[in-house]
């Protein structure tokens, strides 16, 4: 990270074809992006106060008007007067009818008994999917926006087939991964099924079923359950290099040899700035939950 960086508000982690980056905000120097490639080295320190990030809209940023402080561990980075602002306008919060773009309608799979139904804008490629952290998927249709709204909901309705799960549960899957042939197995038995749906809407075109794998967007084959979860406080350094990326979640190998998870979702708000030549990890580390039998007790 650069020595310059001290005074620039971290923004979150973004995705697009190209990989994930680090988005980065100044009050005069305007955004900039750190790309966030496997081995590259990464170590900062957090700064003192983590703040609100505001509302971005159309490509226009508005800074949050209090400039509110925010919890370490939240993982929002808005305040809840922003948060509401950003909502009333959304597509993900169906505050939004008259979209003139064509959407997707996707099933995602994040594991043998995580398979859910979501819309896209055609026009992101996919790139919702990446956000997300699927480790595949498929397209089921296109059309306009209420005509995938409307899928979306047959598709819950007729085959029990949801639109969310915790993350903490998308997350803990993807490290027991199955061959790509199971999940696109598991993918084009549901798709066949929701294609012969008689509720979907005549205006959704009907896709082929071709499945997607993200194992490579993602580095798969270099993760393991992680050594430990970052919690992000003012004043303590990470130092490592870069792991993997899947979603949200950055791995970083630290120096020691641990492989620990950092929701981005969380470093955003925060001004990092770099550590000095030397630093070690500082950061607080909690230990993995359980997982099996045992972590339902």
């Amino acid at each position: 990270m650069s020595s310059e960086r001290g005074d620039w508000q971290c923004t979150g982690l973004r995705w697009d074809h190209s990989g994930p980056t680090l988005s980065w905000r100044h009050p005069t120097r305007g955004e900039r992006s750190s790309p966030l490639p496997p081995d590259r080295p990464l170590s900062f320190t957090i700064g003192e106060r983590r703040g609100c990030v505001g509302v971005r809209r159309g490509g226009r940023h508005t800074p949050c008007p209090e400039g509110a402080s925010l919890s370490s561990s939240a993982v929002s980075a808005q305040c809840p007067q922003c948060a509401r602002l950003d909502r009333s306008h959304s597509v993900a919060a169906d505050t939004i009818a008259d979209d003139p773009r064509p959407y997707d309608v996707y099933l995602a799979w994040f594991g043998p008994d995580l398979i859910k139904v979501g819309i896209t804008a055609t026009e992101r490629e996919g790139v919702r999917l990446l956000e997300q952290a699927a480790l595949s998927y498929a397209l089921l249709g296109r059309g306009p926006l209420m005509a995938a709204r409307r899928a979306e909901a047959v598709l819950g309705a007729a085959l029990a087939v949801p639109d969310r799960f915790p993350y903490a549960a998308k997350r803990s899957a993807r490290h027991a991964l199955p061959p790509q042939s199971l999940r696109a197995a598991q993918l084009a038995a549901l798709h066949e099924r929701a294609r012969g749906l008689p509720g979907l809407p005549e205006s959704l075109s009907v896709m082929d079923f071709r499945p997607v794998h993200h194992d490579a967007a993602f580095h798969l084959e270099r993760l393991r359950p992680p050594d430990g979860t970052v919690e992000p406080a003012a004043g303590r350094t990470l130092t490592g290099t870069v792991a993997a990326v899947a979603g949200p979640d950055l791995y970083v190998r630290t120096g020691d040899g641990r492989l620990l998870l950092t929701d981005a979702r969380q470093l955003a708000g925060w001004p990092l700035s770099a550590a000095p030549p030397g630093a070690t990890t500082t950061v607080t580390v909690r230990a993995p939950a359980p997982s099996g039998p045992d972590a339902l007790f």
